[in-house]
């Protein structure tokens, strides 16, 4: 990616671009009690392990520790978890077909529900993040600043949505999108698939936005007339090759926050997709991990999750 993504922080959080800006995905205060039905430890076996050796996997919806010791071993721990589940998905699962394992996306969803508590809470993220080994607290940073910069910029909504959602297409299926729209327009693939994971969480929101924008990557109509090739806006592969061009149009490669800004004029949204295409960049198999984050709505009563394990 080019140097001039790399001063801008960020990483996570929902909200259509070349739109409207719901106030979708962002993270919520911790609310929940420890001692609430169905809750017990952060480490509760679920049915299934990814191997003998490894410890339980979490319960999609287990209790999240809000003391930064605490927590701060439960992301470290996630991570490397998460980092060794992807790598056997990668050399010896597929990753071109649809579901991915078990251990992947209850992994994942642990370590996105830790980031989501950390967004939310400047305080205990800064000590959290200082508790942290280097390579782990590097990718946390981005992630944390990308979900605060969000959470700040936009406010719970009080009622949930009537978004639709389906599985998304399988992720070298999606890669593979990114990579022939990078070779084509010359816009680094990190960034399309940054784009992507906020605007739809890899295609899994299918509804059209409150302002009309529609597919996965979420174009309002008149944009996608002039931008689309004449290509189908709700195809994952047009929608690609469209943002791509949009982007080429609009400044990228040379200007990746003015083309950012283009797309959706808001701050926050080029923080958070610079933060996540560089994260990315320094470790390409992150893509693995947010390709599995699920889509969460901040209500006023807390957090709602549509998709992923156990729904």
């Amino acid at each position: 990616m080019r140097r001039t993504l790399v001063a801008l922080a960020a990483s996570a959080v929902l909200l259509p671009a070349c739109t409207d800006g719901t106030g979708v995905e962002r993270a919520s205060p911790p609310t929940a009690d420890p001692t609430a039905s169905g809750s017990s430890s952060s480490t509760v076996p679920a049915t299934s392990s990814p191997a003998p050796s490894t410890p339980p996997l979490p319960e999609p919806d287990v209790w999240i520790p809000r003391r930064a010791g605490a927590l701060a071993r439960e992301l470290e721990a996630t991570w490397v978890a998460r980092r060794a589940a992807v790598r056997r998905w990668m050399r010896s699962g597929d990753p071109g077909a649809w579901p991915p394992p078990d251990d992947v996306e209850l992994l994942v969803l642990h370590e996105q529900r830790i980031y989501r508590v950390l967004a939310a809470d400047d305080r205990l993220a800064a000590i959290v993040l200082g508790r942290l080994g280097a390579g782990a607290a590097r990718e946390a940073a981005s992630n944390v600043r990308a979900g605060g910069a969000l959470y700040d910029h936009f406010s719970p909504v009080k009622e949930l949505p009537d978004f639709r959602t389906r599985p998304p297409e399988p992720a070298d299926v999606l890669r593979r999108y990114f990579d022939q729209a990078q070779e084509r327009f010359r816009v680094d693939w990190e960034v399309l698939a940054a784009v992507m994971l906020i605007e739809t969480r890899m295609g899994r929101i299918v509804s059209n936005s409150s302002a009309g924008a529609q597919g996965p990557m979420q174009f309002i109509p008149s944009t996608w007339a002039a931008y689309g090739l004449g290509g189908d806006v709700r195809e994952e592969r047009d929608a690609i090759l469209g943002a791509a061009n949009y982007l080429s149009a609009s400044g990228a490669p040379s200007d990746y926050r003015q083309a950012l800004f283009h797309y959706n004029p808001v701050p926050a949204y080029v923080t958070a997709v610079t933060g996540y295409a560089n994260a990315m960049e320094r470790d390409p198999d992150l893509f693995y991990a947010y390709y599995n984050w699920q889509v969460f709505v901040r209500t006023t009563r807390g957090d709602v999750r549509l998709t992923g394990p156990g729904l």
